[in-house]
């Protein structure tokens, strides 16, 4: 384990870790709601770099979210555990297949078609095993039953077996442990915005009694001005050397009054001791990583991508679903096509490829060739709120959605053929006023001698949670809205980070 903590582990629109070991090796699923494929996967060596290998649900059998699933809804919390040789994930699909499960010998996949867990109420599913191999499912309430993980046979009627601290509202997230002589049944609670926390309670058997523990919730930052909150929805794991840890959500609001948080909740790790059979949990250090320490492909870094292989990486993420007569890069070697059906990004089945927003600086860059359609770059929250730069044959326009109101703020001609369009983000560092925003996003067009032309700079803030609602972070990406659009490249860099002679530079 690293000496020093680089919180976020997972920056960006990564909530609702769950974290199991197998040896040496971590793993770590988050939810992914409305974006196809589904369920993130990632891998580390120390709980603190992580890799993103794969996405357990990237195929239309595992993962169906029809045209009419809204933002924030599609797949919420999954549970990652390694048992008897295999890797298990439960998770649900609120658009109506709710509770399901997949399993894969190899984390970074193939994961298995769906094992439909019909009679699972609730959310937030749990899996945890008892000595005799009994497997009980645990979910948002704080529900139970037990269920043939192999088949979705459940056993018995499900039953509550805690309801959380008195007081402190949805019980959920529940994830069942055996430690020593107790069963611990850690849950977040007080809702997942600024009143967060993380509470446990023990027992002699996974069904219960529980008892709360004395120090409950045992991590909260509610009334705190820490520049991280909505700390909750927790996982446990115990390192090789006997350590342990918990990975978390958090978000980190900036700005004036009430703060706004624009990446949507992001994966935490803090340390975790034991004192008179109860866990206490360090403090969340936001430090940077150490000089030397190595920096990832896949992870956090700056990313670009020519689309020279067959398959887009597992961090390119589409709305609802990505059909390949709509979204291929085998028409035109090195490029990335998309095919629009004639609307927008106010509508529910635009064709959209992003990445997740992963710093709060950054700046990215694209190659467009609107061929005889029109498309362009993006900044997405929900189909109601998200800036973007759209081009088509000789003109380009910046086009801003906030709730009700769609207005064009700005347009330009521009030359026929490929153009370079660009986003930059730059975080708020200082506050004129209460009511400053947490950043600004400037949209632009390069010019052939490389400087660049600012159609506008737009405010953050309508572009965050306090504002849209739901439980997803900004994704940044590229889309077609009608006709034939190429990307020939797509560049993410946060602030400060090097170029290595990219074109534009």
């Amino acid at each position: 384990m690293a000496d020093v903590i680089a919180n976020p582990v997972i920056p960006g629109f990564h909530p609702d870790p769950s974290v199991c070991r197998a040896g040496a090796d971590y793993y770590l699923a988050c939810s992914s709601f409305e974006y196809f494929p589904g369920v993130p996967i990632f891998h580390s060596r120390d709980l603190v770099h992580w890799t993103q290998i794969g996405n357990a649900l990237d195929r239309p059998s595992q993962l169906r979210l029809p045209p009419g699933t809204v933002s924030s809804g599609g797949i919420y919390a999954p549970t990652l555990r390694h048992h008897d040789g295999r890797f298990w994930l439960i998770t649900t699909n609120v658009q109506g297949d709710g509770n399901l499960l997949v399993t894969a010998t190899d984390p970074a996949g193939p994961w298995s078609d769906p094992i439909r867990l019909p009679a699972v109420g609730g959310i937030d599913p749990d899996l945890a095993w008892d000595e005799d191999g009994n497997c009980w499912c645990t979910y948002a309430g704080v529900g139970q039953v037990r269920i043939d993980p192999r088949t979705g046979e459940t056993f018995g009627e499900p039953r509550r077996i805690w309801s959380g601290t008195p007081g402190a509202k949805a019980p959920e997230a529940p994830h069942l442990y055996r430690i020593g002589e107790y069963w611990y049944l850690l849950i977040a609670e007080g809702g997942t915005e600024r009143g967060h926390g993380v509470s446990i309670a023990r027992g002699r058997t996974p069904a219960g009694p529980f008892e709360p523990c004395p120090a409950n919730p045992i991590l909260t930052h509610r009334g705190t001005d820490h520049p991280v909150q909505n700390t909750g929805h927790a996982d446990l794991v115990q390192a090789p050397d006997d350590s342990w840890w918990m990975v978390l959500l958090g978000v980190r609001p900036r700005g004036g009054t009430p703060g706004w948080h624009v990446l949507g909740r992001e994966t935490f790790l803090a340390a975790v001791s034991w004192v008179d059979g109860w866990p206490v949990v360090g403090g969340l250090s936001t430090r940077l990583p150490a000089p030397g320490w190595p920096l990832l492909p896949g992870g956090a870094d700056a990313v670009r991508d020519d689309f020279d292989l067959s398959e887009l990486h597992p961090r390119w993420i589409s709305l609802r679903h990505r059909p390949a007569d709509l979204c291929t890069t085998k028409d035109r070697t090195g490029w990335l096509t998309l095919q629009g059906g004639g609307g927008s990004l106010d509508d529910l089945d635009v064709t959209f490829v992003g990445r997740r927003q992963q710093h709060l600086s950054c700046r990215v860059r694209a190659l467009v060739d609107p061929a005889e359609g029109r498309g362009g770059l993006a900044v997405r929250l929900d189909e109601h709120h998200h800036y973007e730069i759209e081009v088509a044959t000789g003109e380009a326009l910046l086009i801003s959605r906030i709730g009700p109101l769609r207005s064009v703020v700005a347009r330009r001609p521009v030359p026929t053929g490929p153009v370079v369009l660009r986003v930059e983000v730059t975080a708020t560092e200082s506050l004129s006023d209460a009511r400053t925003g947490p950043d600004t996003l400037s949209f632009g067009v390069e010019e052939p001698d490389g400087t660049t032309t600012t159609l506008g700079t737009l405010d953050g803030r309508y572009l965050s949670t306090e504002v849209a609602g739901g439980f997803t972070g900004r994704v940044i990406g590229m889309y077609a809205a009608a006709g034939t659009v190429h990307f020939d490249w797509f560049d993410y860099r946060p602030a400060g980070a090097t170029t290595n002679g990219d074109p534009g530079e």
